[in-house]
């Protein structure tokens, strides 16, 4: 009976291959859309991923994400210093800068002031130089992809490639002059904006004068102490925000989430997805039922039960739910595979290979049910009539 389903299935080439484009469809838009909104979403805290080394983010209690960046006094450094259990605290300046390019253009970039003695903070991975450069006088690390696009250097001849900037190169932060003496690669930030690397001491100097310019502070907690702990007496001990580097994660993802348009607007791509993939293929699938239906009508007639009849349609809509989510899912991971290197943000993560296999599931379930309706309540006897 399953061989003779498929037989079924296959037989009608144009209603099999429009039953998989739609399913097709709907699994490429469901898993783009989600897999772009993921990565989207994981930019905005790119800068707290990158900075492994600390336990513990302590900040403004008012501050909501990390880009809320709101200033504190520098002598809160050592009342955290102070507090039992903390192995180390340190300064991280965190700011938004003007940078002058060579051709008299202005450029925002995202400059981290890292602490003189430690240089905790700094950038995950360097391709040139070494983080311990950032000592040199003016000294400042550039990520890779602010050096090749930003930042870059303008090009010699008319309509030629901008230079990408390499060590040795200078720019104007904010009217100091600063030498480039390192390229790194980091995650992207939300606003794509290029990163800039430089010493805490330094960026205050950059910054515009403030009575008060520590961004964050750094913290670690000693060996065998319980982080959750050491956060509630930060707290207590200070009276300001304290979060574990997730739960701070999750402060940020939750206020993009909450105040911006980024989930409904992705979430109606996906929803469109689903919607047209159950309208094709639920529409293609009823036809070819209705077209094979005095199949189903022979069948009933020489025995075969409602039972057996609903497993053989089962398998015809789970055959091509595997074949259109396969070609929609490796559809999408070209896609993300080949615009890897762009500003594009794509992710595609297990959850959402299972997410995108479930909706594919409820559509070919949705589908199937409208053609088990008209089967089950189909007389043997419909063969034997003109």
């Amino acid at each position: 009976m399953y061989s003779i389903a498929l037989k079924m299935l296959m037989g009608d080439r144009g209603k099999y291959l429009g039953i998989i484009m739609g399913l097709t469809f709907a699994s490429l838009l469901i898993t783009q859309q989600s897999s772009i909104f993921t990565g989207l979403m994981t930019r905005t805290y790119g800068a707290i991923t990158d900075l492994s080394q600390p336990d513990i983010w302590v900040m403004d209690p008012k501050v909501q994400y990390i880009d809320d960046v709101k200033p504190l006094q520098d002598m809160e450094l050592f009342r955290i210093r102070s507090i039992q259990g903390v192995e180390w605290a340190v300064p991280l300046y965190k700011g938004l800068l003007k940078a002058r390019l060579e051709d008299g253009n202005y450029q925002i970039c995202n400059v981290f002031g890292l602490d003189d003695a430690t240089l905790i903070g700094g950038p995950p991975y360097m391709l040139r130089g070494k983080l311990g450069d950032l000592r040199r006088q003016d000294a400042i690390i550039v990520n890779d992809v602010g050096a090749m696009r930003r930042l870059a250097k303008p090009p010699k001849v008319p309509g030629g490639k901008p230079e990408p900037l390499k060590i040795g190169d200078t720019l104007e932060i904010n009217d100091h002059r600063a030498v480039v003496v390192g390229i790194c690669r980091v995650s992207r930030t939300f606003q794509s904006q290029p990163v800039v690397f430089t010493t805490y001491t330094r960026a205050t100097t950059f910054a515009p004068r403030e009575r008060k310019l520590l961004s964050f502070v750094l913290v670690k907690a000693k060996q065998g102490e319980n982080i959750q702990n050491l956060t509630t007496r930060i707290r207590e001990g200070t009276g300001l925000a304290a979060y574990t580097a997730q739960d701070f994660k999750d402060l940020t993802y939750d206020y993009f989430m909450k105040n911006t348009g980024i989930p409904i607007n992705f979430g109606i791509a996906v929803a469109l997805g689903f919607i047209i993939g159950t309208a094709i293929a639920g529409q293609t699938f009823y036809n070819f039922t209705l077209e094979n239906i005095r199949y189903f009508g022979t069948l009933k007639a020489m025995g075969a039960t409602n039972g057996i009849l609903l497993r053989m349609i089962l398998l015809q809509a789970l055959v091509v739910g595997a074949v259109g989510y396969g070609l929609g899912v490796g559809g999408a991971s070209m896609f993300g595979h080949l615009l890897g290197g762009t500003e594009l943000s794509f992710r595609l993560t297990k959850d959402l290979l299972i997410f995108s296999g479930g909706a594919i599931c409820l559509i070919i379930v949705i589908s199937a049910l409208i053609s088990i309706r008209k089967v089950m309540k189909l007389e043997p006897a419909i063969v034997f009539k003109a």
